[in-house]
Protein backbone atom coordinates (compact mmCIF):
# COMPACT_ATOMS: atom_id res chain seq x y z
CA UNK A 1 0.00 0.00 0.00
CA UNK A 2 2.78 2.70 1.14
CA UNK A 3 4.85 1.62 -2.08
CA UNK A 4 1.71 2.52 -4.08
CA UNK A 5 1.06 5.69 -3.10
CA UNK A 6 4.92 6.57 -3.28
CA UNK A 7 4.72 6.13 -7.11
CA UNK A 8 1.15 7.48 -7.48
CA UNK A 9 2.94 11.07 -5.66
CA UNK A 10 5.43 10.84 -8.04
CA UNK A 11 3.85 10.38 -10.98
CA UNK A 12 1.44 13.23 -9.80
CA UNK A 13 4.94 15.41 -9.37
CA UNK A 14 4.40 19.14 -10.57
CA UNK A 15 5.68 19.79 -14.20
CA UNK A 16 8.35 22.37 -12.04
CA UNK A 17 10.15 19.30 -11.14
CA UNK A 18 11.01 17.94 -14.37
CA UNK A 19 14.22 18.73 -16.21
CA UNK A 20 13.77 21.12 -19.11
CA UNK A 21 15.88 20.63 -22.84
CA UNK A 22 16.34 24.16 -23.10
CA UNK A 23 18.39 24.38 -19.74
CA UNK A 24 22.65 24.48 -19.97
CA UNK A 25 24.15 21.46 -20.57
CA UNK A 26 26.35 22.29 -18.09
CA UNK A 27 23.43 21.48 -15.18
CA UNK A 28 22.11 18.46 -16.90
CA UNK A 29 24.16 16.41 -14.36
CA UNK A 30 24.70 18.73 -11.27
CA UNK A 31 22.40 19.72 -8.31
CA UNK A 32 21.44 22.91 -8.00
CA UNK A 33 23.12 23.86 -5.28
CA UNK A 34 26.54 22.66 -6.80
CA UNK A 35 26.27 24.32 -10.11
CA UNK A 36 25.09 27.69 -9.04
CA UNK A 37 28.59 28.08 -7.43
CA UNK A 38 30.63 27.44 -10.40
CA UNK A 39 32.05 30.74 -11.84
CA UNK A 40 34.94 31.75 -14.23
CA UNK A 41 37.29 33.66 -14.17
CA UNK A 42 38.53 35.19 -18.13
CA UNK A 43 42.31 35.23 -18.86
CA UNK A 44 43.67 38.24 -20.18
CA UNK A 45 44.59 37.87 -23.83
CA UNK A 46 48.45 38.84 -24.42
CA UNK A 47 48.59 40.98 -27.60
CA UNK A 48 51.57 39.62 -30.02
CA UNK A 49 53.15 42.07 -32.26
CA UNK A 50 53.80 40.36 -36.06
CA UNK A 51 57.47 38.78 -36.33
CA UNK A 52 59.66 41.39 -38.55
CA UNK A 53 60.14 39.53 -42.20
CA UNK A 54 63.87 38.60 -42.14
CA UNK A 55 64.28 39.51 -45.96
CA UNK A 56 63.63 42.75 -47.69
CA UNK A 57 63.21 43.75 -51.06
CA UNK A 58 63.31 47.09 -52.49
CA UNK A 59 60.66 48.35 -54.45
CA UNK A 60 62.99 50.16 -56.63
CA UNK A 61 65.04 48.02 -59.09
CA UNK A 62 68.18 49.59 -60.68
CA UNK A 63 67.26 49.57 -64.25
CA UNK A 64 69.91 46.96 -66.50
CA UNK A 65 72.16 48.71 -68.72
CA UNK A 66 71.08 47.42 -72.24
CA UNK A 67 71.77 48.68 -75.79
CA UNK A 68 69.82 47.13 -79.26
CA UNK A 69 73.49 45.46 -79.90
CA UNK A 70 74.76 42.21 -77.89
CA UNK A 71 77.48 39.57 -77.73
CA UNK A 72 76.85 37.35 -80.64
CA UNK A 73 75.58 40.09 -82.82
CA UNK A 74 77.22 41.14 -86.01
CA UNK A 75 78.34 44.94 -86.11
CA UNK A 76 75.50 46.82 -88.37
CA UNK A 77 77.57 48.52 -91.45
CA UNK A 78 77.98 52.31 -91.30
CA UNK A 79 80.14 54.95 -92.68
CA UNK A 80 82.86 57.17 -90.32
CA UNK A 81 84.64 59.86 -91.18
CA UNK A 82 87.98 61.41 -90.67
CA UNK A 83 90.18 63.74 -91.58
CA UNK A 84 93.60 63.48 -93.27
CA UNK A 85 97.29 64.82 -92.75
CA UNK A 86 96.54 67.20 -95.86
CA UNK A 87 92.68 68.17 -94.71
CA UNK A 88 90.90 65.81 -97.14
CA UNK A 89 87.61 64.44 -95.54
CA UNK A 90 88.25 60.47 -95.90
CA UNK A 91 85.17 57.54 -94.67
CA UNK A 92 85.52 54.43 -93.73
CA UNK A 93 83.06 51.56 -93.24
CA UNK A 94 82.88 49.81 -90.08
CA UNK A 95 83.39 46.60 -92.69
CA UNK A 96 86.34 47.66 -93.98
CA UNK A 97 87.42 48.23 -89.93
CA UNK A 98 86.02 44.54 -88.89
CA UNK A 99 86.19 42.01 -91.61
CA UNK A 100 88.74 39.02 -90.77
CA UNK A 101 90.14 41.24 -88.08
CA UNK A 102 90.20 41.24 -84.67
CA UNK A 103 89.20 44.79 -83.77
CA UNK A 104 88.25 46.93 -80.24
CA UNK A 105 86.22 49.86 -80.95
CA UNK A 106 85.55 52.30 -78.04
CA UNK A 107 83.18 54.97 -78.11
CA UNK A 108 83.01 58.65 -76.13
CA UNK A 109 80.69 61.06 -75.51
CA UNK A 110 82.31 63.94 -76.90
CA UNK A 111 85.77 64.82 -78.00
CA UNK A 112 87.64 67.34 -75.60
CA UNK A 113 85.32 66.36 -72.46
CA UNK A 114 87.86 65.37 -69.47
CA UNK A 115 87.48 62.12 -68.86
CA UNK A 116 87.64 61.31 -72.14
CA UNK A 117 90.56 63.32 -73.34
CA UNK A 118 92.37 62.52 -69.91
CA UNK A 119 91.65 58.95 -69.25
CA UNK A 120 89.93 56.61 -71.95
CA UNK A 121 91.68 57.67 -75.44
CA UNK A 122 94.96 58.05 -73.28
CA UNK A 123 94.54 54.53 -71.48
CA UNK A 124 94.20 52.85 -75.32
CA UNK A 125 96.75 55.23 -76.60
CA UNK A 126 99.54 53.82 -73.91
CA UNK A 127 98.55 49.89 -74.06
CA UNK A 128 97.90 49.87 -77.51
CA UNK A 129 101.12 47.99 -78.14
CA UNK A 130 100.34 45.42 -75.76
CA UNK A 131 96.66 44.90 -77.37
CA UNK A 132 98.29 44.84 -80.62
CA UNK A 133 100.58 42.09 -78.97
CA UNK A 134 97.29 39.86 -78.34
CA UNK A 135 96.49 40.07 -81.56
CA UNK A 136 93.78 43.37 -82.48
CA UNK A 137 94.50 44.62 -85.59
CA UNK A 138 92.58 47.86 -85.26
CA UNK A 139 91.85 50.18 -82.15
CA UNK A 140 89.61 52.58 -83.09
CA UNK A 141 87.14 55.76 -81.01
CA UNK A 142 83.97 56.47 -82.27
CA UNK A 143 82.45 59.83 -81.40
CA UNK A 144 79.34 62.03 -82.74
CA UNK A 145 81.51 64.83 -83.30
CA UNK A 146 82.02 66.67 -87.01
CA UNK A 147 85.44 65.33 -88.83
CA UNK A 148 86.65 68.64 -88.28
CA UNK A 149 86.19 68.55 -84.07
CA UNK A 150 87.84 64.90 -84.65
CA UNK A 151 90.79 66.34 -86.11
CA UNK A 152 91.28 68.75 -83.83
CA UNK A 153 91.12 67.06 -80.54
CA UNK A 154 93.44 64.61 -82.03
CA UNK A 155 96.10 67.38 -82.20
CA UNK A 156 95.28 68.48 -78.68
CA UNK A 157 95.97 65.24 -77.59
CA UNK A 158 99.12 64.99 -79.35
CA UNK A 159 98.50 61.40 -80.98
CA UNK A 160 99.81 59.84 -83.67
CA UNK A 161 97.81 56.10 -85.11
CA UNK A 162 97.90 53.59 -82.18
CA UNK A 163 94.79 54.68 -82.10
CA UNK A 164 92.14 55.50 -85.23
CA UNK A 165 89.63 59.05 -83.72
CA UNK A 166 86.54 58.89 -86.21
CA UNK A 167 83.58 60.89 -86.44
CA UNK A 168 80.23 59.39 -86.37
CA UNK A 169 78.71 62.77 -86.97
CA UNK A 170 75.31 62.51 -87.74
CA UNK A 171 74.86 59.89 -84.94
CA UNK A 172 73.68 56.87 -87.67
CA UNK A 173 76.09 53.96 -86.35
CA UNK A 174 75.60 54.99 -82.76
CA UNK A 175 71.63 55.01 -83.03
CA UNK A 176 71.91 51.53 -85.11
CA UNK A 177 73.34 49.70 -82.00
CA UNK A 178 71.25 51.53 -79.48
CA UNK A 179 73.94 53.62 -77.65
CA UNK A 180 72.47 56.81 -77.92
CA UNK A 181 72.70 59.21 -74.93
CA UNK A 182 70.34 61.88 -74.98
CA UNK A 183 72.11 65.05 -73.33
CA UNK A 184 70.38 67.75 -74.23
CA UNK A 185 68.95 68.80 -71.01
CA UNK A 186 72.35 70.19 -69.92
CA UNK A 187 73.49 73.73 -70.19
CA UNK A 188 76.31 72.95 -72.00
CA UNK A 189 74.24 72.10 -75.61
CA UNK A 190 76.11 68.62 -75.96
CA UNK A 191 72.53 67.20 -77.59
CA UNK A 192 72.81 63.47 -78.58
CA UNK A 193 75.79 61.68 -78.18
CA UNK A 194 77.13 58.05 -77.07
CA UNK A 195 76.82 56.17 -74.32
CA UNK A 196 80.56 55.37 -73.16
CA UNK A 197 81.32 51.57 -74.24
CA UNK A 198 84.31 49.55 -75.59
CA UNK A 199 83.87 46.37 -77.51
CA UNK A 200 86.37 43.30 -78.95
CA UNK A 201 84.20 42.00 -82.16
CA UNK A 202 86.27 39.06 -84.26
CA UNK A 203 84.94 39.19 -87.92
CA UNK A 204 82.39 41.84 -87.21
CA UNK A 205 80.77 39.95 -84.26
CA UNK A 206 80.69 41.32 -81.14
CA UNK A 207 82.57 39.32 -78.66
CA UNK A 208 82.84 41.11 -75.57
CA UNK A 209 80.77 44.56 -74.87
CA UNK A 210 81.50 46.48 -71.90
CA UNK A 211 79.11 49.32 -72.04
CA UNK A 212 78.68 52.10 -69.60
CA UNK A 213 75.78 54.13 -67.47
CA UNK A 214 75.75 57.03 -69.56
CA UNK A 215 79.25 59.16 -69.55
CA UNK A 216 80.48 57.14 -66.50
CA UNK A 217 84.16 55.28 -67.14
CA UNK A 218 84.03 52.21 -64.72
CA UNK A 219 84.40 49.41 -67.17
CA UNK A 220 85.19 50.02 -70.82
CA UNK A 221 88.96 51.59 -70.31
CA UNK A 222 91.88 49.12 -72.14
CA UNK A 223 92.78 47.64 -68.96
CA UNK A 224 89.16 45.71 -69.45
CA UNK A 225 89.75 44.88 -72.81
CA UNK A 226 93.14 43.02 -72.11
CA UNK A 227 91.82 41.27 -69.53
CA UNK A 228 89.63 38.95 -72.46
CA UNK A 229 92.48 38.59 -74.62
Amino acid sequence: MAASLTISRLLAAPKSLSLSTAAPKSSLFLPKSFSSKLSYTPLPLKHYAHPKPLLRFSTTAKPAISATIAVGDKLPEATLSYLDAAGDVQTVTLSELTKSKKAVLFAVPGAFTPTCSLKHVPGFVEKSAELKAKGVDTIACIAVNDAFVIKAWKESLNIGDEVLLLSDGNGDFTRAIGAELDLSDKPVGLGVRSRRYSLLAEDGVVKVLNLEEGGAFTSSGAEDILKVL
